[in-house]
C-alpha cells in the first residue's frame, strides 16, 4: 500500500468535487476536478486511487444524506461526515467554489480539525425520518390554524372570552360564525378541512410511533425516558432518534451543547460575559425538551397516565424521575421567585432535565 491520502469531496446533487491531500504536511493539496454523484463513478474514483494509496475520505453533512459514507463503508475505507458549522474557515477568505470547498475539506482532514458527526444506521434514520414527518405534520397543523384563526379575524368575528383557543367550544363557535358573504363562508370551511384533515394526519402518525416504539430494538430505552415527567411516547421516541447513541456523550453537559441549551459566552480576563442559548445541532431535539420542560411547573406527583408509563420500569430509573420532579419543580419555584422571564425559566428547565434524561438514558444501556 502506498502513502495515506486524506480525500475531501464536496458533495452536491449531480457532481462531488474531488480534492487529494498526502498525509505528510508539505506536499501540496491537489485538485482532481468533479464527478458525477452516482455510486458507480464513485467506485471508480477509489479503484483508481486505492491502486496507488490509503486513503481517507471526508465530506460535510448536507442534503445528499449519508449514501456516499455508507457505499465507503462497505468497502472497508475510513470516511468521516464533517459538521458543515464546525468547519474553520478563515475570515478574508470570500471566494468560495466547489473546487475550493474540496480542497479545504482535504486540508483540514489532513491536519485534523475537522469535527465528525454521528452517522446513523438504516433503522436509527428511518425512525428519526418518521419523528421529523410528525414534526413537520404538527408545524402544518399549527400554519393552518393560524390562517382559519386569522381569517375570521378579518372578517370581524371575535370569539366569545370563555371559549378557549381550538378546544371543541372554539371550533363550534368558528363554524356557526356569522359570515355575510356566502364566498367566505365557503373559505371558512375549506380552512376548516385543512384543519381537521392535518388534526387526522397527526394522530395517524402518533399511532405508527407508537407501535414503531414498542416494538423497535430502542424499546427498552423510550419506555424508560417515558418515566419523566411531560415525556410521552412520541417525545421519548424524538429523544432517542435525535441523540442516537448515548455513550457518544460523556458528561450531561456534552448533551446539553449538542442541544443547544448551553448559553454563548463572550470572556476576556476578569470578565465573563454570558448570553442567549447557542441553538446549535437539532432543532427537533431542542423543541421537545422544552415543550417537556412546561410539566415541571406543577408540584411533584405520581399517578395517571405518568404512574401507568413507570410499570415494569427498572428501580433505578424510577427513581431518578422521581427526583428530577422534586429538583426541576423547585428550580421552576425558585426563578419563578426572582422574577426571571417564563420563556428563560422553561429554557434553564429544559437544561437541567437533559441531565437526568441523560442519566436515565445511561442507566439503561448499562443494563442492556
Amino acid at each position: 500500500m502506498g502513502t495515506i491520502v486524506c480525500v475531501g469531496l464536496d458533495v452536491h446533487k449531480e457532481t462531488i468535487a474531488v480534492a487529494l491531500a498526502h498525509r505528510e504536511p508539505p506536499a501540496e493539496v491537489v485538485s482532481l476536478g468533479e464527478i458525477p454523484n452516482r455510486p458507480e463513478s464513485i467506485r471508480r474514483l477509489v479503484q483508481k486511487l486505492m491502486a496507488r494509496h490509503e486513503l481517507e475520505f471526508c465530506y460535510e453533512a448536507g442534503p445528499c444524506g449519508y449514501a456516499i459514507y455508507r457505499q465507503l463503508r462497505a468497502i472497508g475505507l475510513h470516511c468521516r461526515v464533517v459538521a458543515p458549522s464546525l468547519v474553520p474557515s478563515r475570515p478574508g477568505d470570500r471566494v468560495k467554489t466547489d473546487r475550493r470547498d474540496a480542497v479545504k475539506l482535504a486540508r483540514l482532514l489532513r491536519s485534523g480539525e475537522l469535527t465528525s458527526v454521528w452517522v446513523p444506521d438504516p433503522a436509527h434514520e428511518a425512525l428519526r425520518n418518521l419523528t421529523r414527518l410528525r414534526a413537520a405534520a404538527h408545524h402544518d397543523l399549527t400554519r393552518a390554524r393560524h390562517r382559519l384563526s386569522k381569517f375570521l379575524l378579518r372578517a370581524g368575528c371575535v370569539a366569545p372570552a370563555d371559549a378557549k383557543t381550538w378546544t371543541k367550544r372554539y371550533l363550534a363557535w368558528a363554524h356557526a360564525a356569522c359570515l355575510p358573504e356566502p364566498l367566505d363562508a365557503r373559505v371558512r370551511d375549506d380552512y376548516f378541512d385543512q384543519v381537521a384533515h392535518f388534526t387526522e394526519r397527526i394522530a395517524v402518525l402518533d399511532r405508527l410511533i407508537e407501535e414503531t416504539a414498542a416494538s423497535c430494538p430502542m424499546a427498552p430505552r423510550i419506555g424508560a425516558l417515558c418515566t419523566m415527567r411531560g415525556v410521552s411516547t412520541v417525545t421519548a421516541t424524538t429523544l432517542i432518534a435525535e441523540w442516537g447513541e448515548i455513550g457518544r456523550f460523556a458528561r450531561p453537559r456534552q448533551l446539553m451543547g449538542y442541544a443547544g441549551l448551553v448559553p454563548t459566552e463572550n470572556s476576556s480576563g476578569a470578565s465573563v460575559r454570558r448570553g442567549q442559548i447557542t441553538k446549535t445541532g437539532s432543532s427537533y431535539l431542542r423543541r421537545v425538551l422544552i415543550q417537556a420542560a412546561f410539566a415541571y411547573r406543577h408540584r411533584p406527583l405520581l399517578r395517571g397516565n405518568l404512574h401507568r408509563r413507570q410499570q415494569g420500569q427498572p428501580e433505578a430509573v424510577r427513581r431518578i424521575a422521581w427526583k428530577a420532579q422534586q429538583r426541576l419543580n423547585r428550580l421552576y419555584i425558585r426563578l419563578l421567585a426572582r422574577d426571571k422571564r417564563h420563556q428563560k425559566i422553561v429554557v434553564a428547565v429544559a437544561r437541567e432535565m437533559v441531565g437526568f434524561l441523560w442519566a436515565i438514558d445511561r442507566e439503561m444501556c448499562q443494563v442492556a
